[in-house]
Parts: C-alpha cells; sequence; structure tokens
C-alpha cells in the first residue's frame, strides 16, 4: 500500500476528497497532511480521517524540514492540492515522477508565479476565454512546467463570473484528482 502525503496551504476542499476516496482503498493511504500555514482549514479536515498533520514555514521547508519528514514518514507520494509555495528543487529530486500537482486551468495557459485560485479565474474571466479546466501534472523545478497527466475541461459563458467560473473548476477537481491520483499508484 502506497503512503501518501497531502501539501496544503488553505482550506483543503481537495484534500478532503483524496482522503474520503482513499480511506478505503487498497492501493494507498494518505498518511500525512502537511501545511505551511498553522490555522489552514486542512489540518482541521484531516482530524476527521484521523490523519496525522504537520506545519511548518517556508524557511524550515527551504532548510529541508519537510524532506524529513516525509522520509521518515515513509511517504511514497507527494499530493500538492492549493499548495502556494515553490516546492524546493532538492524535494522535487526526491520524489521524481512521485509528486502530483493540480492547476485549475488548462496549461499551459494561465500557470506560473502568482497563477493560482481567483487569480485565475479572474485571467479566464478578463480573456474571454470559452473553456477552462484542470490539469494534473508531476511537479518539477518550474512552476506548472511538469509533465501533464490529465486535463478536463469545462465551458465558460459570457454571464459566467470568475466565481461560477471557480465552481465550475472546484466540480472538475473534486471529481478527477482522486481518481487521477488513484491511476498513479
Amino acid at each position: 500500500m502506497k503512503r501518501l502525503a497531502i501539501l496544503a496551504s488553505g482550506s483543503g476542499s481537495n484534500a478532503e476528497k483524496i482522503m474520503e476516496f482513499f480511506k478505503s482503498s487498497s492501493k494507498g493511504k494518505v498518511a500525512l497532511v502537511a501545511s505551511n500555514k498553522p490555522d489552514a482549514y486542512v489540518l482541521e479536515r484531516a482530524k476527521k480521517f484521523n490523519v496525522p498533520t504537520f506545519t511548518f514555514s517556508k524557511k524550515e521547508m527551504e532548510a529541508g524540514l519537510i524532506e524529513e519528514k516525509l522520509k521518515q514518514e515513509k511517504i511514497d507520494w507527494v499530493i500538492l492540492a492549493g499548495f502556494l509555495l515553490k516546492i524546493p528543487e532538492s524535494l522535487t529530486r526526491s520524489f521524481p515522477d512521485r509528486m502530483v500537482n493540480i492547476h485549475p486551468a488548462l496549461l499551459p495557459k494561465y500557470g506560473g508565479k502568482g497563477m493560482y485560485g481567483a487569480h485565475v479565474h479572474q485571467a479566464v474571466k478578463e480573456a474571454g476565454d470559452k473553456e477552462t479546466g484542470i490539469t494534473i501534472h508531476l511537479v518539477n523545478e518550474h512552476y506548472d512546467e511538469g509533465k501533464i497527466i490529465f486535463q478536463a475541461a469545462t465551458s465558460v459563458s459570457a454571464e459566467d463570473t470568475p466565481e461560477t467560473i471557480a465552481e465550475k473548476v472546484h466540480a472538475l477537481e473534486h471529481r478527477y484528482f482522486p481518481q487521477v491520483i488513484d491511476s498513479l499508484l
């Protein structure tokens, strides 16, 4: 059984869907939820599933603390679910082709530093795009440039707002992210 760690910085709705999916899986289990924000709601969500949690600062991550913790917990796969810090190159090297991220757009559009959450949905609306979606990709040393594993699209109408676009994208994330992770294990 593969041991998964989820890194998240915020509310953790994707993390919850992943924990829910893997609570009865024979292929993998969420063994750790870690966050760079001690007040992130994802830590509360982890408690509901009796998943251990860990918090760290950006400085501690850059010093290798999260890498040590993942090794100590014998983690096989690292899942980024709304994790906003850039992953240090040493950490990506420790989990080659075993670190996966979800991005709320159809990469390569709207990727890179500062392009997350509401910023992406606002950019999609301002560009007048007719579709958007999600991209699930492997993580490398550059923001949103790892190998694309899966994409799913949804339409965007002229009436959509950044908030309604976000709702459509979240629905795709919740539907597909756990399944795609499962297929990788």
